[in-house]
């Protein structure tokens, strides 16, 4: 009779439930893993076998035969090791699982039966839940990750023969979640960045609406000192939102040692140098993407200009609809990457220009220098700003400026409001509105509307950025508590969409 124990595997970032069934009989001794098993699970064979045998039991010289159902569905990874071990031990009579069926089980082992951590847990738990099943067998590395969703009761153990003795004695209670705080670590404040008032609001508006933005400037002015501060105004992840997070870090590989769920917006910063597949993800086992690892925060592209073009324009789309579809050899995976994008460059190669320094570069070479930013590129981006290099009176009479905790309560203050604007819409942020929400929530008296009817019908701007003005401006209301968008909160918008030139885009 064979025996059958759950388990399971992720596709992107959804778990799948996969059935373990271990026959063993009598016949030429033989170990064989059929199911569509990737090379990662057929190696399991021998960390099984060995760990089975160095954790004191015994390992039939029998036919043994292991199949992973669905068999549609391609297995990869390690998680496999501690089912299938556990299945063997029941079909030799070694052990006793009456009710197997109510637990589901993943570890990787290594040779002497230690479990090793492994990755996915987090949407495979959820899956599980969604299954109706409740209890989960895990490594101990992974005991917070699994814990931390509600309605999970998790087990946690350190080797086989620990899982083993809470199989016959089950003298262990559920793992209890306790949330630390070493994702609560130090954040630098904005009350460090002398001047840049103007750049400041700018990145407050950002904040508030989750707009991207592009910072220009001559090198060493502080783009990259107040990019770096933005984490500390955002406010921290609601439990839906932790839990989409969470998700992608886990089947990546990314999650932090002894943290459980990620309640904090995540910041990337990933360098130039970076290819089309690391940006956006991919890849043989179809792993998420820089942007998918900045989901409901910051991703902070620095030198924007040094990029290649073919990795900017890859962006365009995920930019657009949030989410980013890849489909290769080995499946299709839809991975989100609703995300506020940092942009900084600098506006020549000698970076001198619009500076007070005297710029060495033709315009020839500004011109190619910039012409890496495309107009539908710069179509997604929401605001700009210019950031000019300190004035040395700010130097001089040093005086801290405006705390992140006090800019932080605006943008809360802000994000509430639209919150509560958008609950039955189905998007969190101003930036998400397509047309049908922003005529819906961008009414217009008639004066913003000769005044912006003027500046569309003068500079040819696109509807993509009317859109744009519109929903800076929907923020920048709602950081002043206006329901009623005016006619300052559409001047102030405009004054944003200036990119090098004072012309419109």
């Amino acid at each position: 009779m064979a025996i059958k124990i759950n388990t399971a595997s992720f596709l992107g970032i959804e778990g799948n439930i996969i059935s373990v069934e271990v026959d063993v009989k009598r016949g030429f001794p033989s170990f064989n893993i059929v199911g569509l098993a990737d090379t990662s699970v057929k190696e399991s064979k021998e960390r099984v076998r060995a760990s089975i045998v160095n954790s004191g039991f015994e390992f039939p010289i029998k036919k043994i035969t292991v199949n992973l159902a669905p068999a549609d569905i391609k297995k990869v990874g390690s998680l496999f090791d501690l089912p299938i071990a556990i299945g063997i031990l029941i079909a030799t009579n070694q052990i006793d699982f009456c009710d197997s069926q109510e637990f589901l089980i993943m570890g990787e082992l290594s040779l002497c039966g230690d479990l090793n951590k492994i990755r996915g847990v987090f949407p495979i738990t959820m899956e599980g839940i969604k299954n109706n099943i409740i209890n989960f067998i895990v490594p101990i590395n992974n005991a917070e990750e699994c814990s931390s969703i509600k309605g999970s009761n998790c087990y946690a153990f350190k080797n086989l023969k620990e899982v083993v003795y809470f199989i016959r004695y089950r003298d262990l209670l559920p793992y209890n979640y306790r949330k630390v705080h070493t994702q609560k670590q130090f954040l630098p404040d904005f009350s460090d960045v002398l001047g840049q008032e103007s750049c400041k609001r700018a990145m407050e508006i950002a904040a508030a609406g989750n707009h991207n933005i592009l910072i220009s400037g001559a090198p060493g002015s502080g783009k990259t000192m107040l990019a770096k501060r933005m984490p500390s105004i955002l406010p921290d992840l609601n439990y839906n939102e932790a839990l989409e997070v969470t998700k992608i870090y886990s089947v990546s590989g990314n999650l932090p040692q002894k943290e459980g769920l990620l309640t904090t917006p995540p910041f990337r910063n990933p360098h130039h140098t970076s290819t089309p597949i690391s940006l956006v993800g991919g890849g043989k086992r179809l792993m998420p993407g820089e942007i998918s690892l900045a989901h409901k925060g910051i991703l902070f592209l620095d030198e924007i200009l040094e990029f290649k073009k073919n990795v900017l324009e890859a962006l365009r789309q995920p930019l657009e609809d949030k989410k980013i579809t890849i489909t290769r050899s080995s499946g299709t995976v839809t991975f989100p990457c609703n995300f506020m994008t940092i942009l900084a460059t600098n506006l020549c190669p000698c970076g001198n220009f619009s500076s007070n320094r005297p710029c060495t570069c033709t315009e020839y070479e500004r011109k190619r220098y910039i012409s890496k930013l495309s107009r539908p590129f710069l179509d997604r981006i929401d605001l700009f700003t210019y950031i000019n290099p300190i004035d040395f009176k700010y130097i001089e009479n040093y005086s801290k400026g405006e705390s992140s905790k006090n800019i932080k309560k605006r943008v809360t203050s802000a994000r509430n409001i639209q919150k509560e604007r958008f609950k039955d819409e189905n998007i969190y942020y101003n930036s998400d509105m397509d047309i049908s929400l922003i005529r819906k929530y961008c009414k217009l008296n008639k004066k913003s509307i000769e005044l912006i009817k003027k500046i569309y019908v003068n500079y040819n701007l696109t509807t993509r950025a009317y859109g744009k003005i519109l929903k800076i401006s929907r923020t920048i209301a709602d950081l002043n508590h206006c329901e009623q968008i005016k006619e300052v909160h559409i001047k102030e918008a405009l004054y944003y969409r200036k990119f090098i030139s004072n012309d419109f885009i």
